[in-house]
């Protein structure tokens, strides 16, 4: 048997490449995870005291703007809050403008209708970092829901091993990642301040505005009035949030035909419009204009939401 030496070169190549690839994925994976584990770390370096940390951290989640505005904006406080990230409203302020000035800049081109952009221009500016925030608090909240049961096990066996309460807390704080990490690190952060551990974990589930983390935060409340055994309170309560979790994900595969459904008869007539008016801009041309024809599509535009509606009901299974 006789081997093609270019063959085995090109497949020594192909082998070197991927490794190198492989091994600089790692790297870049490890860094990552290294930097989003120590950012609170990091930021406690540079502070003097455990009261100037938990400012400090307050103020970049947005926590003390929140309380100055009163009661008309809480629901914008508590979404800014939930997303995690840093509160910058200058920076937000000059990237909305920015994104909006594009959008309506761009549109008043390709339509030749400044007022068409100009009308645009505040959906965009208001409407997109909204939808960005909810996004980004849709994204932490399923970390969250994600690393909670691993976080629980973790205060279980500190506490099995004989640490007291802060100081199990205070463990997940360093060893676990974003965000579920930076939670626990502000919980410990407000214990070691003079906080209860029931005040700090009600203060945790304010923050995160998820249902599991309400949950761990009912249990600790319940342990601290009625006593009991937290540790075997805390495995119940990490079992019954992996369980919850399975559950989540069943409903989602249980429902992900309806929305795939839902999907491709939304997109459906927008895509075949547009595809006949890219091919054959005079297909409808003449007709455009005709009276009956706008009452026609908006009738249809009014079943179309109609039947998205219906769907979203059918759809929207939650627990």
């Amino acid at each position: 048997m006789t081997f093609d030496g270019q063959l085995i070169f090109l497949v020594l190549v192909f082998a070197a490449v991927f490794t190198a690839g492989q091994g600089l994925f790692g790297l870049l994976t490890v860094a990552t995870q290294k930097r989003k584990l120590n950012r609170r770390l990091k930021l406690a370096e540079r502070v003097d005291s455990v009261s100037a940390l938990v400012m400090e951290l307050r103020k970049q989640r947005g926590l003390n703007a929140a309380g100055e505005k009163g009661e008309r904006l809480r629901w914008l406080s508590d979404l800014i809050v939930a997303s995690g990230l840093p509160y910058e409203p200058r920076k937000w302020a000059l990237m909305a403008t920015a994104a909006a000035l594009i959008a309506a800049i761009a549109l008043a081109i390709l339509s030749k209708n400044p007022l068409l952009g100009l009308t645009v221009a505040p959906l965009v500016g208001l409407g997109g970092p909204l939808l960005y925030l909810k996004a980004a608090a849709a994204k932490r909240a399923k970390a969250l829901g994600a690393q909670l049961p691993q976080a629980l096990e973790i205060i279980v066996r500190s506490l099995e091993a004989g640490h007291p309460v802060p100081t199990a807390v205070a463990l997940v704080g360093r060893e676990m990642s974003d965000p579920i990490g930076s939670e626990f690190g502000m919980a410990a952060d407000e214990i070691s301040y003079g906080a209860t551990l029931e005040l700090a974990v009600e203060r945790m589930a304010e923050r995160c505005k998820h249902p599991d983390v309400d949950l761990f935060a009912a249990t600790i409340r319940l342990q601290e009035r009625s006593g009991g055994n937290l540790t075997g309170l805390l495995k119940l309560n990490a079992h019954t949030i992996r369980e919850r979790v399975k559950m989540r994900l069943k409903i989602k595969a249980a429902s992900s035909e309806g929305r795939a459904s839902a999907l491709i008869l939304t997109a459906a007539p927008f895509v075949a419009v547009g595809l006949i008016m890219v091919m054959s801009p005079a297909f409808y041309g003449e007709v455009w204009d005709e009276p009956m024809i706008k009452i026609g599509l908006a009738v249809i535009g009014v079943w179309l939401f109609i039947g998205n509606m219906v769907m979203r009901r059918m759809i929207d299974m939650r627990l």
